[in-house]
């Protein structure tokens, strides 16, 4: 159980029943968290020599509901032959509501003074089920392993901003999306060890996504006091999602020195289709991740390691949708379908060791993204109104270094302290015009553990974040603490 300040609570159960072969699980689950808060924002707008200016101050409140079931059943066919299944059904519910006074200025002259409602909306039901099976060979850790999962999401999101005058409202949108997305994936692990410190692993993965989306858009008709259906700007969006990846790694020892190299291949067929544009957006592209992992041992608790290591981050579905969402009056934003993934190759290398009882971990690295995906905010349509997209704007690179000591300074007290310094540069292409920027970033983090009693201990962590460019501009230093 689970209970929180401003509506948090939730609870969680869970049963278990186990005979010499048969392990049966059952499970329920139910969360709420509800987290309000307040917002300022401020915008102006440039055209020639007069400026439009936008304050925004209000309230903001945002949450979520949560309900799962499941049941599994494990069993061991033979002595060295494992199945297990588990089926997963679901409904949530997460709402964003803002409440905003808003002051509309020309040339630092009060025009207009309004307010802005905004009510953001998300629910539907999810199923799925996964299937594993493992078979053990002659000899330790020889095991092949199959695992099936099938996950299907059904739910509708909507948006609602309305601008009101003394009451009444002369500016309204309400957005609609629905449709259900359905998602398979295949893995197939194969792992042959030869000795304690030598083994090969190969394996095989498929996710194939099938979704449809259907997007609404209804404006305000002040004269009629109703919400109007705009066919121009609603579309329907069929997404089709087919990842492959073959991989093969080899670890090995040669007395002090380790070693692990290995090589995946991913293959990616993606298409977004808009029905009512009849247009395709689509990739289909091979991409090769090869790693590199050497460590040294020069005594009992030290060790050195370098790596070259090659990585992919794929666009979330938001980040892809191709509609347009209200976030209020003035903001709003949308998703970009030709979105390629971003391929990061990092190089590293490190030392570990223990000084008397303090543990020490020092890294330094340079790592660069390709196809660099970040969120733009451009005017929409020529109005007063901010819209946020995403793109491919070029690459970054970042060169640094990374320390990380754990230690007690008393009995009672436990410290994980880490501090990165870094180098950072942006640069690519934005509306048609070259960038680059650069920055000295840094960030630190310090966990602390204390031990009030043998069975009670208290948790108290910060976080900071230094300023850093982007394709756009700055963003300014973050913190945070929790306790």
């Amino acid at each position: 159980g689970n209970v929180g300040l401003k509506e948090k609570y939730g609870g969680d159960f869970l049963f278990q029943y186990r005979t010499p072969d048969i392990l049966y699980t059952f499970g329920l689950d139910y969360n709420k968290r509800n987290f309000p808060g307040s917002s300022i924002q401020d915008n102006r707008y440039y055209s020639g020599n007069s400026v439009s200016h936008f304050n925004y101050n209000g309230n903001t409140e945002w949450g979520r509901i949560g309900f799962g079931i499941r049941a599994g059943i494990e069993f061991n066919l033979t002595n060295k032959d494992n199945f297990n299944v588990v089926a997963r059904y679901g409904t949530r519910e997460g709402n964003r509501i803002g409440t905003q006074n808003v002051n509309r200025l020309s040339n630092d002259t009060l025009i207009s003074s309004y307010a802005n409602l905004n009510n953001m909306g998300r629910g539907g039901e999810f199923a799925g089920t996964n299937l594993t099976y493992t078979h053990k060979f002659e000899g330790k850790g020889h095991e092949i392993k199959g695992e099936f999962n099938f996950r299907y999401n059904d739910g509708d999101d909507s948006s609602l901003t309305e601008s009101k005058n003394n009451g009444l409202i002369f500016d309204g949108k309400k957005t609609n999306e629905f449709g259900p997305s359905r998602e398979l994936e295949t893995k197939i692990d194969y792992t042959l060890p030869f000795s304690e410190t030598r083994k090969f692993e190969a394996g095989y993965q498929n996710e194939i996504e099938n979704s449809d989306e259907n997007n609404q858009l209804f404006e305000f008709n002040p004269m009629t006091a109703r919400y109007e259906f705009k066919s121009l700007f609603s579309n329907s969006a069929r997404y089709k999602n087919n990842d492959q990846a073959l991989y093969a790694i080899y670890t090995d020892q040669f007395g002090d020195f380790g070693v692990q190299g290995g090589l995946r291949s991913e293959y990616t067929f993606r298409t977004i289709s808009l029905i009512n544009q009849n247009k395709d957006f689509t990739i289909d592209r091979w991409d090769f991740f090869p790693t590199i992992h050497t460590s040294y041992k020069f005594s009992e608790g030290t060790q050195m390691m370098a790596s070259y290591t090659r990585r992919i981050q794929r666009p979330r579905g938001g980040e892809l949708e191709p509609f347009y969402t209200w976030i209020d009056a003035n903001n709003v934003r949308t998703g970009n379908p030709d979105l390629l993934p971003q391929l990061i190759d990092s190089y590293e290398s490190g030392i570990q060791t223990f000084i008397g009882e303090v543990s020490l971990s020092a890294e330094i690295y340079h790592r660069v993204t390709n196809n660099k995906v970040e969120h733009i905010r451009s005017v929409y349509n020529g109005e007063n109104v901010n819209l946020d997209s995403v793109a491919n704007i070029g690459k970054d690179f970042s060169t640094g270094a990374e320390l990380m000591l754990i230690f007690d300074p008393v009995e009672f007290w436990n410290v994980n302290l880490m501090a990165n310094l870094y180098d950072y540069r942006i640069e690519g292409i934005l509306y048609d015009e070259p960038f680059s920027r650069k920055s000295f970033n840094w960030n630190s983090r310090i966990n602390n553990m204390f031990k009030v009693s043998p069975n009670t201990q208290v948790q108290v962590n910060m976080n900071y974040n230094s300023p850093t460019v982007s394709s756009q501009g700055r963003w300014e230093a973050s913190y945070s603490a929790d306790v």
